[in-house]
């Protein structure tokens, strides 16, 4: 079933109340589907990665990496391993679909996706982040160093670089960190790519050792047009969006992502949208699924992209979102590492969680119920998803510490 569009005056032009708006975002991120009946096939793992469009990296380890999880949340049990031999990260039957690159954050994307960030990667010397552009520019025969280094010995961790160096001149600099940050120069410079990842650590490459020569070969998009394209990714993943978020989704600048929505506005992809409630324009991808009811079980990922934009998950859901990872312990409100629980349409609760591996047990070291939310309905719903999450994690059970206001709750509904 459809929601229906309110048309104002002008007929491309349509008007939403926030509640459809939710629903859109949410089934435009891969929410409300059936999960599957059987054991999770890598088609059903590509679809919903490629439904999202990218999985931000995280090297927090607190329950499990982040790339996992928006999977998980949107498939239930999955096997982690066949996500891993499709990101190159180990080996095995299935070919490396994923890469990668600086898109969001850190973060794996489709190779296709791959060629429309080289615009990027050509600016690399203008925006990278400080100590990266720094180096470049001061110590440009260190970054050709550790690029030879890398031509004749990859794939190579970070800490090799320090080791191939010749003895140091009086006055010069060298040292894994400067190692590191080179590599990471020529990671962001499209150069060299991850060629697997070991105890999420690296394995740097030359990049026509990572991709395949087919993908290399593409002729590279203007910025313009490779601009237009991610944007389409970021319109379909997000269903409802405004400029911001838009240009959030693949990091773009301000200005140009402002030209880009323009654009697509132009080309009928984009729908202006009024959303009531909402301060600021929206934009309706013309192909976005408007569910009129539309229920959701899953525990999300600090980095997921429902959520990643701490701007959007307040508008959209009403839910004020902080990660506390860097804030000092006596100082946090919710705890660590706090996942918000989605339940019908709506994120009810939220939960820091830690695996204990040493005991086996999943530990969920606060709960906290959102304001104007049925304690029992929520804490009974959560249990279910906390359970299956222990299990997938290989754990043999879940602790609740009594911190949050849900916290009695939801022990009492746990074994």
């Amino acid at each position: 079933m459809t929601d229906r569009v309110t048309l104002t005056a002008r007929t491309d032009r349509v008007t939403l109340t926030a509640r459809a708006a939710r629903r859109i975002a949410l089934a435009a991120q891969g929410f409300g589907l059936p999960r599957p009946t059987g054991p999770v096939t890598a088609r059903q793992i590509r679809r919903t990665v490629d439904g999202m469009g990218i999985l931000q990296l995280d090297s927090v380890n607190v329950l499990s990496r982040s790339h996992y999880l928006p999977v998980f949340s949107r498939l239930g049990p999955y096997p982690r391993e066949v996500l891993d031999r499709l990101t190159g990260h180990t080996a095995g039957k299935l070919q490396r679909e994923y890469v990668e690159y600086w898109a969001h954050e850190a973060s794996l994307i489709p190779l296709s996706t791959h060629p429309l960030l080289r615009w990027r990667m050509e600016r690399a010397a203008e925006d990278a982040w400080g100590s990266v552009r720094k180096l470049a520019a001061e110590q440009p025969h260190l970054i050709e160093d550790v690029r030879a280094l890398v031509r004749a010995r990859g794939p190579i961790r970070s800490n090799e670089t320090s080791a191939e160096r010749a003895p140091k001149k009086p006055g010069e600099m060298w040292n894994w960190h400067e190692g590191k940050v080179a590599l990471e120069f020529l990671f962001y410079a499209g150069e060299v790519g991850a060629a697997r990842r070991v105890n999420f650590e690296r394995d740097y490459d030359l990049i026509e050792r990572v991709l395949p020569p087919a993908l290399l070969a593409q002729p590279t998009p203007t910025p313009d047009d490779a601009q237009r394209e991610l944007l389409r990714i970021a319109a379909r993943a997000y269903g409802i969006a405004t400029e911001p978020d838009l240009g959030d989704y693949f990091r773009l600048p301000r200005a140009e992502s402002k030209l880009r929505v323009a654009e697509l506005v132009e080309l009928g992809e984009l729908i202006p949208a009024d959303v009531r409630g909402w301060t600021a324009p929206a934009y309706l991808w013309s192909e976005a699924r408007r569910p009129r009811v539309l229920q959701a079980n899953a525990l999300l990922s600090p980095f997921d992209p429902l959520i990643w934009f701490r701007d959007r998950a307040l508008r959209l859901f009403g839910f004020h979102y902080r990660i506390e990872i860097y804030t000092p312990a006596v100082q946090r409100k919710h705890g660590y590492y706090v996942l918000p629980f989605l339940l019908g349409e709506d994120l009810v609760a939220r939960v820091d969680l830690k695996a204990d591996r040493q005991s086996s047990t999943l530990l969920v070291q606060s709960a906290w119920l959102e304001p104007g939310f049925d304690q029992g309905h929520v804490a009974e719903n959560l249990a279910v998803a906390l359970a299956e999450l222990g299990g997938w994690l290989g754990l043999d059970g879940v602790q609740v510490m009594p911190r949050g206001d849900l916290s009695a709750a939801l022990a009492a509904r746990l074994p």
